[in-house]
């Protein structure tokens, strides 16, 4: 007779055999290693291992700031409350940090896929041969060469593969989704009797919990089956998800235990990491490929372009006794020495000296000028004694150079109609002299405006010289601190967060806008996965928003507005009157034109 296939029991208690067996081995290999080391008392291995466990648990509860719980500030503060429900309350701010990190992660690999299939098909054959490593480009190329038809046929493969992917984290974010919207709901009806009879209604928390965790099974047990179906990714190492059930308790007469509420507590966060583990397997089987595999072509040609170059420096190294990198760092530090002098040292010196030495180069000033008045004195009494001696008449008191020098030029003009006989017995000579000294005088005076006009633009020279090291003092530590604040994300700063936080409430309000047409069309499944996404939505704006509201004042009004966005049973126009009023906090607010 043939045996019975084994079930799935028998098979996860084969597996746990396995792991047990392992296990023991490995701990009994460990401790017969240590046995032979010399030391006497060798435990730094196991306090670096401690060590590490509590730094790991401490970044556990180091959590990100998530969308609180739709819990009354009076049932929170309450110390009967606090008393009793607390570890169960840790316990759904847990399922709900989990959930909407799971969320996030098939939201961005979701998206990923969804742009992929928008593109056009040469965008899609671009990616299937050369944004999937290059084992995918050689598969490619042989099949170009073997079949005809190549084009078609990858189209349609790139086609077929996203669609898939599509589809297995589509149903998965809407199972995901649907199970957060559950545990809401239910924690926000639960709320007003944890003041009443928090016994009973902790109870009955966790048995709902428990039976949403049956549906949530039952919901990503459909995806396994889809995968299992045509599939074109491995599934040989794939498992059905199976979470723990509470054992029967009699949920309306007796009264939990301490022991029971921690048994089905512990059970919770047993299904909990299971769920971690399959969501992790399956959004790790359909995830987008990594950036490295995605630009492998970039990054081979870099580290191609990295070894060239490395083989040139070692050409020119001292290793291969060549003296040229020696020469050029010798000859990089003296022109760092020389531009340091030239364009740092030389002119703070010139602007020192001329703030702190413009007093003392006054009575230099004074000197060039007195010596210029010399010049002019004594170029007006040549010119009155020549213009006397020529015009035979005293000249008058108010002459100016200007007439007597055009006398002397009258004068030239005429002598040298006979050069040679006027040089020796005529005033040809003497003509001569008094233009060589107005031409000193002009000289004089050209210098000294020359002067002043150097010594006025003595800083500015010095502030040009200056320029080059103050533009690298400056623009290299802007850039890097620029660099560093560009965070196109929604918490991040500048203009593009900005608009990523007023994508996040504009999903907002469409998940609202969309939770209500299938409230009116009584599709009640459809209803849930939108306010499981709205929650998410609510959750993502929660966390980019804290920061930035904090410092302009505004968080804990924006908080409220937040939580009453997400209370299931407020209307619908009453949150679509807070969507409108949240549109006017300042970290909503559009860019400035001066970012």
């Amino acid at each position: 007779m043939d045996e019975a296939p084994p079930t799935a029991d028998g098979e996860e208690k084969q597996a746990n055999d396995l792991k047990t067996l392992v296990s023991f081995y490995s701990n009994y290999l460990w401790n017969r290693a240590f046995t032979f080391l010399p030391l006497p008392d060798f435990n730094f291995l196991g306090k670096i291992s401690n060590l590490y466990t509590q730094a790991a648990r401490t970044r556990s509860r180091r959590r990100r700031a998530r969308l609180p719980l739709p819990l009354s500030p009076e049932t929170l503060n309450s110390s009967l409350v606090k008393a009793e429900a607390s570890r169960v309350i840790d316990v759904l701010e847990d399922i709900l940090g989990h959930i909407c990190s799971h969320l996030h992660n098939v939201q961005k690999n979701l998206q990923f896929w969804q742009s992929r299939a928008e593109g056009t098909n040469s965008r899609k054959a671009y990616f299937m041969l050369f944004e999937r490593g290059p084992r995918a480009l050689f598969n490619g190329i042989r099949e170009c060469v073997a079949e005809g038809s190549f084009l078609q046929h990858l189209c349609y493969s790139a086609s077929a593969q996203i669609s898939e992917r599509i589809t297995i984290l589509d149903g998965l974010r809407s199972s995901l989704a649907t199970f957060l919207a559950q545990i809401f709901v239910e924690v926000d009806q639960a709320g007003e009797g944890l003041l009443n009879d928090p016994e009973k209604v902790l109870s009955l928390l966790l048995v709902t919990i428990n039976a949403l965790f049956s549906k949530l099974e039952a919901s990503i047990g459909h995806l396994h089956a889809m995968r299992q179906i045509d599939s074109s990714i491995d599934v040989s190492y794939s498992f059905p998800l199976l979470f723990d059930k509470l054992p029967e308790v009699n949920q309306e007469g007796s009264q939990w235990t301490d022991c029971e509420v921690k048994d089905a507590i512990n059970l919770v966060y047993q299904n909990l990491t299971k769920l971690d583990s399959y969501v992790s397997f399956l959004v790790a089987k359909h995830r987008k490929p990594r950036k490295v595999t995605r630009y492998w072509i970039r990054y081979t040609c870099g580290a191609v372009g990295l070894s060239v170059c490395s083989l040139w420096l070692l050409k020119h190294s001292s290793l291969m006794g060549s003296p040229d990198i020696d020469n050029w760092v010798r000859e990089a530090r003296d022109s760092t020495v020389s531009f340091f002098n030239e364009h740092v040292e030389q002119p703070l010196l010139a602007i020192r000296d001329e703030l702190f030495e413009t007093f003392r180069k006054r009575n230099q000033h004074m000197t060039e000028v007195q010596e210029m008045k010399l010049t002019s004195n004594s170029l007006h009494r040549m010119l009155v004694a020549f213009s006397e001696q020529t015009k035979g008449t005293k000249l008058p008191e108010n002459a100016t150079d200007q007439e007597m020098l055009e006398i002397v030029m009258a004068r030239y003009e005429k002598e040298l109609m006979h050069p040679i006989q006027n040089l020796f017995s005529g005033e040809l000579a003497r003509a001569l002299l008094i233009q060589v000294q107005k031409l000193k005088l002009d000289i004089e005076t050209a210098m000294l405006d020359l002067n002043q006009i150097l010594r006025a633009n003595e800083i500015n020279f010095a502030l040009l010289a200056l320029l080059p090291a103050l533009v690298i003092c400056i623009g290299l530590p802007m850039s890097v601190l620029s660099w560093r604040r560009k965070n196109t994300r929604a918490e991040g700063r500048g203009r593009d967060a900005r608009i990523q936080r007023r994508l996040l409430l504009m999903e907002v309000h469409r998940q609202i806008t969309l939770y209500q047409t299938f409230l009116n069309k009584g599709l009640e499944n459809d209803a849930q996965c939108t306010f499981g996404m709205l929650l998410y939505r609510l959750d993502c704006l929660y966390h980019a928003v804290e920061r930035h509201a904090k410092a302009s004042g505004e968080w804990q009004h924006l908080k409220l507005d937040i939580l009453e966005l997400g209370k299931p049973r407020l209307q619908i126009e009453e949150k679509l009157r807070v969507i409108d009023r949240t549109w006017e906090y300042d970290c909503l607010l559009p860019a400035l034109k001066r970012q």
